[in-house]
């Protein structure tokens, strides 16, 4: 398992490096944006420890680069920040960050979180897609093609975002059906990803905002309050 750390902190970099490389781990290092970029590409790492305060770009860039780019895109990475605000974390984890560590963090819970995001990826790859069918979906003239990831409204595509796609599937596949922020980060990251309800609140509102830019129909989610959200029911 191949690991590329990235951190412009040397004192960091070299203390990840010891304790993954005590833990049986392959390690790259990066000490700025264009060096992680440019290993990412050449040395296809198994998972990126991605700082987000870089000298030359920002790590949220350095993510948006990585998960459009078809060669890297399928990397995870797990974001490690001083910044603790909620804006940073749900930007990295809607740009397709699979977790986050803030700064100062002890390595045996930087260990337990990289272990986490391994086994839910690789040595359970199934619980990237909580989704059983992949054959298509027809409600509210909104197509759901999940084997392309794509989604249309009235033969117009939807630009969405992996999570925004994802969370659009879940409830889609449900229609009805009350779920609450729990069960949604569950179903879409994992039973033991470290992310806040507030982050669902984020995402579903960023939902809304494209189906109502694709034809007037955020009223599709329905919010329940003290519960959850449910999508209609033709």
């Amino acid at each position: 398992m191949k690991i590329l750390i990235v951190d412009d902190e040397k004192p960091i970099l070299e203390l990840i490096k010891y304790n993954l490389e005590k833990e049986g781990y392959s390690t790259i290092i990066a000490e700025n944006a264009t060096s992680a970029l440019a290993k990412a590409r050449s040395e296809k790492p198994n998972l990126i420890l991605l700082d987000l305060m870089l000298p030359d770009m920002s790590g949220l860039d350095v993510t948006r680069i990585l998960k459009n780019d078809t060669k890297t895109s399928d990397i995870p990475i797990i974001m490690v920040t001083a910044k603790t605000e909620d804006s940073d974390i749900v930007i990295g984890l809607e740009l397709g960050a699979d977790d986050y560590i803030t700064k100062p963090f002890s390595p045996k819970v930087l260990l337990a979180r990289l272990k986490s995001v391994i086994r839910r990826i690789y040595e359970n790859p199934a619980s990237k897609d909580n989704f059983s069918s992949n054959e298509e979906i027809n409600i509210f003239d909104i197509r759901i093609f999940p084997i392309k990831h794509r989604a249309f409204k009235n033969g117009n595509e939807m630009l969405l975002s992996k999570s925004e796609y994802a969370l659009l599937e879940y409830f889609i596949k449900s229609p009805g059906q009350v779920f609450s922020r729990q069960q949604i980060i569950n179903a879409l990251k994992g039973d033991d990803y470290p992310v806040t309800e507030r982050a669902i609140d984020v995402l579903v509102l960023a939902l809304r905002k494209k189906l109502d830019e694709a034809g007037g129909i955020s009223n599709l989610i329905e919010t329940l309050r003290g519960i959850g959200y449910r999508f209609k029911e033709e």
